[in-house]
């Protein structure tokens, strides 16, 4: 016996539930991709991109996921030999710098842990150390996707500055852009890239990476580049070249309408929203926690992020089950732990094309789920959530 009706709903980082608008966007036949309406559909697009990140820097659209744009991030800035320094919080700045390390850059991990966010004072010491200025690039995630963290960008960028080390400021923003405040230039970042199945609503597949003036600058000496990746391959006056080959067409049809959804919504209500059912969830959790079995992962309450939610279970208790019983009896599809917390801990992703409906039928899932398996847990986890949201949104 279930209760579930109809499709899943993913409740997981990534791929998240994308609006149907944005798949009705791809229906229609492909254009001619040397066309006067590819090209300002292609303009169009990395004038929204560069906004999004905030900056004045040119943006460039790569058929590719989260990594592929890690690689290209990297391989335009560095030569072979070229010292990483990587700001852990969780797995994936250690994943981009794996990716740094095997393209043949050096990598030095500022060690961290899975509970907290990064430390900015740490950052400029370790930085005030290389007086020989070895290190190339910090490189560094807006939010991890496994832990549930949330790095203070901007503090970090002053630490860097504060340190007056040279390094190129690189920032991973796959899990964040769209849903929260990214200032790029305002924050001294040099590089920063991202997605576009988070929170930019859209199909996996494309990623997107921004370059200020001074990473421009010291992409012209270095040697990682190869052809598909190059800015410089990328300028030409021929509009393929923007994509190194044929577009993907489609994903740029649901991307155009992704994006258009975001500015109909405006940024700064997006933020919003996110912000709400961030707090929503932290407060079902905060309620859950008190049967000594959930907890969170994340240590600090202010390190949180708005996107995720990672939630830890006791040893003894498998949240491989109450994923099962969330998936298989009601349709609700929620992140598994992974690396260091997997076995340990499950997600809630609150990011992209998400409402109050949506996570408020997520949580009451998982307590259905709690009380059906009979996992130890506070009471009023949902009531908690419904009161926040009562409380925070004016009539």
């Amino acid at each position: 016996m279930t209760v579930r009706a109809g499709r899943e709903f993913l409740a997981i980082p990534g791929p998240t539930t994308m609006p149907d608008a944005v798949l009705q966007a791809m229906h229609r036949p492909a254009i001619d991709i040397y066309s006067r309406e590819m090209l300002e559909l292609t303009e169009s697009l990395l004038r929204d991109i560069s906004n999004l990140f905030a900056t004045k820097g040119k943006s460039y659209i790569y058929i590719a996921n989260g990594h592929g744009a890690w690689e290209a991030a990297l391989s335009n800035v560095l030569s072979r030999g070229d010292k990483v320094l990587v700001l852990e919080s969780g797995r994936f700045a250690i994943g981009w710098g794996n990716a740094a390390a095997l393209m043949g850059a050096e990598v030095e991990v500022l060690k961290g842990d899975w509970r907290r966010a990064v430390r900015p004072h740490e950052v400029e010491e370790r930085l005030r150390r290389d007086t020989e200025h070895k290190i190339k690039a910090v490189v560094v995630v807006q939010i991890d996707t496994a832990s549930g963290v949330q790095n203070d960008i901007e503090a970090i960028g002053k630490a860097i500055k504060a340190a007056g080390h040279p390094a190129l400021y690189m920032v991973d923003t796959v899990a964040s852009l769209g849903c929260m405040p990214f200032e790029m230039d305002k924050w001294g970042v040099d590089v920063a890239m991202s997605g576009s199945q988070k929170g930019l609503m859209t199909p996996p597949g494309l990623g997107f990476v921004a370059a200020n003036a001074r990473a421009q600058e010291v992409h012209k000496k270095a040697n990682m580049s190869t052809p598909y990746w190059s800015w410089s391959e990328r300028e030409g006056t021929e509009n393929y070249r923007k994509y190194a080959g044929t577009a993907p067409v489609h994903l740029l049809f649901a991307l155009r309408k992704a994006i258009d959804m975001l500015h109909e919504e405006g940024l700064e209500n997006a933020f919003r929203r996110h912000a709400l059912l961030g707090e929503a969830t932290r407060r079902a959790v905060g309620a859950w926690t008190e049967g000594q079995v959930l907890g969170f992962n994340v240590a600090e309450p202010h390190e949180r992020s708005n996107t995720v939610t990672t939630v830890t279970m006791a040893t003894g208790h498998d949240p491989a089950v109450l994923q099962r019983y969330c998936k298989e009896k009601c349709g609700v599809v929620l992140g598994t732990g992974i690396g260091d917390l997997s076995g340990q801990a499950f997600r809630i992703a609150h990011m992209g094309h998400v409402n109050a409906p949506m996570l408020l039928g997520t949580l009451g899932v998982i307590e259905v789920g709690l009380n059906a398996l009979k996992i130890p847990h506070g009471k009023g986890g949902l009531e908690a959530a419904v009161s926040y949201l009562g409380e925070q949104v004016a009539v």
